[in-house]
């Protein structure tokens, strides 16, 4: 995978990864973000060197926001 404005082809040479503190300490089923950087970097747990997607600020803060007001629901 290229690079674009999007995507990373390797994570790993992001810094600064981490998971949310509701996926507990052995789950690598997960999403990771990575802070520090001026888009938001997000990868699969799973697959570290694998891509990353580039979410601007605005939208990944408008996702967290609407996830938290129930808009997506299981």
């Amino acid at each position: 995978m290229a690079r674009n404005e999007h995507t990373v082809p390797d994570a790993s040479t992001l810094t600064g990864w981490f998971k949310s503190s509701y996926s507990g300490g052995t789950n690598d089923d997960c999403v990771e973000i990575a802070s520090g950087h001026t888009t938001v970097p997000v990868r699969d747990s799973k697959n570290r060197t694998g891509p990353a997607l580039l979410i601007p600020f605005d939208g990944w803060t408008s996702f967290v926001g609407a996830v938290k007001d129930g808009h997506f629901k299981s």
